[in-house]
């Protein structure tokens, strides 16, 4: 599912116009990109958690030329899937 199919099924199932689940659907994703940049943890309990995790700065080869190149260091979000959803999808 994309994004505007979530769009489509808040509205069907909130009984609200599809404009206004896309503006539902921002706001909440405005808000989790903004949380992760400010360095916050997300948790949605029976859903999942969100974090950020540091890598460091490493030495990589190009696997073309076999090249030693620099990476340089960077965040990356994780997404760990909380139990109740674990468990329902392997039910």
């Amino acid at each position: 599912m994309n994004k505007s199919g979530l769009a489509k099924q808040l509205s069907i199932q909130a009984d609200i116009t599809k404009k206004r689940a896309d503006e539902i659907i921002n706001i909440f994703f405005d808000s989790l990109t903004e949380a992760l940049i400010n360095n916050n943890r997300i948790e949605i309990r029976g859903f999942g958690s969100f974090v950020i995790r540091d890598y460091p700065l490493y030495i990589g080869r190009n696997p073309k030329t076999g090249e030693n190149i620099e990476v340089t260091a960077k965040k990356i979000p994780f997404f760990k899937v909380g139990k109740e959803l674990k468990e329902k999808i392997n039910s």
